[in-house]
């Protein structure tokens, strides 16, 4: 009988740059001590070093096609760990979990967005299985951190009501989770991840189109039943208020929203927008706002119109 023999870091490279799930999982278990060392070295014991690695392992999820030479994939991911790390330490602005290693060239320069990228990979389907794993809190702040332009800690504690300490616990969770979950599915067959956000993009701009034009149509007005509570800056406190009179004062003062990126799970979705005043408005609405929605058997329950702070 011939003796197994393990395959080479080049030959599950080869393999991960397939497509071939299980490969990448295999790499990341093998390389995850001297990975870990990397993070320790740089950020000592704690949750940073434990952030670092569960970030350069989501990013060589996408990027593991970035690998010239299949043989040195070790030393590809302790510089994938090594960089992130650095960025933790020197970033005054944090910056998403999924993105900061600019020295590692895309393949398509035409796209920047974090969620457009992990689209242009195979294993995009892998990890949104994995995202659809966590419960509905950890994965709100993940589908935040790491697809959507809402980043920082500050942000997403705004955006989630909740102190930043909850949202650095959540994500690692988060992450955590979803590597285990990872792991364990490496070798299953998944849905089309794409087709979820594909329906919520044609969700939304049906549902701008429908709104400057009056009354909603039937299959838009569906997606908001009469339960439909919209909570937040917009809303009154102590008071019941559906989402479509809120909305309906915002175009009767001649704010107009225009779609930029759309991130969507089973249960929460993620529209983003750029908005555009009158001239002569006196308070403008901010130029950046954000619908988060939370769905049951595909209707709105619940809606949340976040203002992002601009960078500055």
């Amino acid at each position: 009988m011939v003796p197994y023999q393990p395959l080479t870091d080049a030959e599950l490279t080869r393999r991960a740059q397939a497509g071939e799930t299980g490969a990448l999982g295999l790499l990341l278990a093998r390389h995850q001590a001297p990975m870990h060392a990397v993070a320790l070295s740089l950020l000592g014991q704690g949750p940073d070093a434990d952030d670092a690695v569960q970030d350069a392992a989501l990013t060589a999820l996408r990027r593991i096609g970035d690998v010239r030479d299949p043989s040195a994939v070790g030393a590809w991911l302790r510089a994938v760990v090594r960089n992130a790390a650095r960025m933790r330490l020197r970033s005054v602005r944090e910056m998403p979990g999924l993105d900061g290693l600019g020295h590692l060239q895309l393949r398509d320069h035409g796209s920047s967005h974090p969620e457009q990228i992990v689209e242009q990979h195979a294993l995009r389907d892998w990890i949104w299985a994995a995202v659809e794993e966590l419960p509905q809190h950890l994965r709100l702040v993940v589908m935040l951190r790491h697809f959507s332009d809402i980043t920082t800690y500050q942000e997403i504690a705004e955006v989630c009501e909740v102190p930043v300490g909850t949202v650095r616990s959540r994500l690692s969770q988060g992450r955590a989770t979803m590597a285990r979950a990872l792991r364990a599915t490496a070798e299953q067959a998944y849905d089309d991840a794409s087709a979820v956000t594909e329906e919520s993009r044609r969700e939304a701009v049906a549902t701008l189109e429908a709104s400057e034009r009056g009354p909603l149509p039937r299959e838009i007005a569906e997606l908001w039943p009469k339960e439909t509570e919209l909570v937040g800056i917009l809303s009154q406190p102590g008071e019941r208020i559906h989402p479509t009179p809120a909305l309906r004062r915002i175009l009767d003062a001649g704010v107009r929203q225009h779609l930029r990126h759309v991130v969507a799970s089973s249960d929460i979705a993620i529209w983003e927008m750029d908005v555009t005043n009158p001239a002569d408005k006196v308070d403008p609405c901010p130029s950046t706002l954000a619908w988060l929605m939370f769905r049951e058997d595909g209707r709105v329950q619940r809606l949340r119109v976040v203002f992002p702070r601009p960078e500055g």
